[in-house]
């Protein structure tokens, strides 16, 4: 049995890996934007041993996310599931690159790390040089290449736990639309499965994953320079250290 904190698991892909993850027998730790939210994922998510709220596009609430994280002890697995799509750029860029730093940085290591991405990285720019002067210019495909470039610095410079991207595809959530193509049931079936899995496909690291299979990523995001750049602007940006 595992023990798995998944971040916006009150609804869409986070709660519905939570459910499958409570079913196969594993310890699952919730997170919401505020209290009210919390307690309706509490009654979604039958079995999920305690819900955290943070509103991840305040940099001090996701810090003190980290904290109420680790006060309630370690766990095997972290799935960065929250993500901002319709709404400013500053949220986008607060929520989908900011909040997984801060807490893949602040939180004690797990065994496991599983970034959510999107397919739509593939036309993202690193366009760090916007990063202290105008996020404006940050867009949504730019902020899900960031992942991709964070969940490659960890691989590398934690080489003793699993650090993996995962493209759920456009799948019919409130995110993706009712209209949308891809298979629900796989977009959150490859995070959880990364999250415990025994497989070796999924004992991997460095990876990107679309419907558990590795798929090829923006070559940008294998960088190590940019990779740097990327987590030194970050450091200065939230005052968080990333520790290699």
């Amino acid at each position: 049995m595992a023990r798995i904190f998944i971040t916006g698991s009150a609804d869409g892909l986070g709660q519905m890996a939570a459910n499958l993850l409570i079913q196969q027998g594993h310890q699952v730790v919730l997170h919401a934007r505020n209290a009210e939210r919390g307690r309706q994922a509490l009654k979604k998510t039958p079995g999920a041993e305690g819900v955290l709220t943070a509103d991840l596009s305040n940099i001090d609430e996701t810090k003190g996310l980290a904290e109420k994280v680790n006060e309630s002890g370690l766990f095997d697995a972290v799935i960065h599931n929250a993500g901002a799509y319709k709404t400013s750029a500053k949220q986008i860029f607060n929520v989908n690159t900011l909040a997984p730093y801060i807490l893949t940085s602040l939180i004690r290591k797990p065994k496991r790390l599983i970034y959510l991405s999107s397919g739509m990285h593939s036309g993202g720019r690193p366009n760090l040089e916007y990063f202290k002067t105008n996020v404006d210019r940050i867009s949504y495909s730019d902020s899900k290449l960031h992942v991709i470039m964070l969940t490659l610095a960890v691989a590398r410079k934690w080489p003793d736990i699993y650090s993996n991207a995962v493209d759920p595809g456009w799948v019919p959530t409130k995110m993706g639309g009712k209209n949308a193509p891809d298979d629900l049931q796989k977009g959150y079936e490859t995070q959880s499965w990364l999250a415990v899995s025994d497989d070796e496909e999924a004992k991997v690291s460095g990876r990107y994953f679309f419907h558990r299979k590795e798929r090829q990523y923006n070559s940008l995001a294998a960088d190590v320079t940019l990779q740097e750049k990327l987590t030194s602007l970050l450091e200065g940006i939230t005052g968080v250290s990333f520790i290699g």
